[in-house]
């Protein structure tokens, strides 16, 4: 998510300064590849890259293409087959061992509903929304149709002309399915071989920081790294403070039983209870634990919280369901002081986020994702 929001910084810039660009995005990738479909790079005329489509073999290359687009104002989809011994062909060097598609589109500023203006219609609250991408591995060597629509709320902005009137129906159905939460490349055979690319636009993941101590500081700059709203509460108005804490979102003081109530809570966010403060915490968690969030974390040995949740209970409410609750919170990688526990803490939360179990990697067979 901070990649599309340096994309969305970098466009304005280049706006402002009347320099031309196209964004090249992976719609497709057969096998192993470095970056999923989603990965994008903005690229200027003169050769200036944001975002990445690889790690580093694929956009030297796509660069080229890419100032090709803007000269001809034609989009175009790009095939870097790594499967191939001698990918020294592409004059890149890949060796990823996958066939990589790379759709490049011509970005024009006069259009509202350009493929940029698409993402920050996307990005503009913290609803999830179905960015559509139609293109051809069939037709590669035709102009592409691209990216068109966007799908949110119910409604849809973009280009439905632009597509087959019977396939728009269908790809609009699909993409107001309940069913679908993740990205989805699907093959339309019946409408001469076109793929759909439905990518899942979620809005940033909002971090509940419930503690100001030193050991959240760490905590609190890593999740800045990595993209996360942090918003940071404690009721120690000397401790939580803009001065300590400059990469905070939002900073909320208060006692535990107002602070939640002033908080906005939705489906991507999560919550850190970090205050060394046992009747604090026990306050917030009983209000936490009917907010429905996937991972509410509580810092400190298992007996603090089935402490905490054993009041809970003793004090009326019904039996708490734990299955979000994680405690001792982060993975298991052996974290010593608090820079090492901010990274155990925030991999366990990209690790239920995305639905995995934060093993070893070498202990998988096939791709990664």
């Amino acid at each position: 998510m901070k990649e599309l929001q340096a994309i969305i910084n970098a466009y304005d810039h280049y706006h402002n300064s009347g320099k031309k660009i196209a964004l090249a995005t992976v719609v497709h990738v057969d096998g192993s590849a470095y970056r999923r479909p989603g990965a994008r790079m903005l690229v200027s005329e003169d050769g200036e890259l944001t975002g990445a489509i690889s790690g580093g073999c694929l956009e030297g290359d796509a660069l080229r293409k890419a100032q090709s687009v803007i000269f001809q104002q034609k989009s175009m989809l790009v095939t870097y087959d790594t499967t191939d011994e001698d990918d020294q062909k592409f004059g890149v060097g890949l060796g990823c061992n996958g066939i990589i598609h790379v759709l490049i589109e011509p970005i024009d500023y006069a259009d509202s509903l350009n493929s940029v203006n698409l993402l920050k219609s996307a990005l503009s609250d913290r609803n999830v929304g179905t960015l559509i991408t139609v293109f051809s591995i069939k037709n590669s060597k035709s102009e592409q149709i691209g990216t068109v629509l966007l799908s949110k709320n119910g409604d849809s902005i973009g280009y439905p002309q632009r597509v087959d009137p019977d396939l728009l129906e269908v790809v609009l159905d699909h993409a107001t399915s309940e069913s679908q939460s993740e990205n989805l490349i699907k093959s339309y055979s019946e409408f001469d071989s076109i793929q759909v690319f439905y990518e899942k636009i979620k809005p940033t993941t909002r971090l509940l920081l419930f503690g100001a101590g030193n050991d959240t500081i760490p905590l609190v700059q890593l999740a800045d790294i990595l993209g996360f709203e942090v918003i940071l509460i404690d009721g120690r108005a000397n401790q939580a403070t803009r001065g300590r804490f400059p990469k905070a979102k939002k900073i909320v003081v208060g006692t535990a039983d107002e602070v939640v109530e002033k908080l906005d809570i939705d489906s991507q966010t999560v919550a850190l209870l970090m205050t060394h403060n046992f009747e604090y915490e026990c306050v917030v968690l009983k209000q936490l634990i009917s907010k429905s969030l996937p991972y509410i974390g509580i810092l400190g040995p298992k007996k603090k919280s089935e402490k905490m949740i054993e009041r809970l209970e003793n004090n009326g409410i019904d039996k708490v369901n734990q299955e979000s609750i994680y405690s001792p919170m982060g993975l298991d990688i052996g974290a010593e002081g608090s820079e090492e526990i901010a990274l155990s803490v925030l991999s366990e939360i990209k690790a239920v986020l995305a639905k995995k179990e934060g093993t070893f990697l070498r202990n998988k067979t096939g791709p990664i994702h």
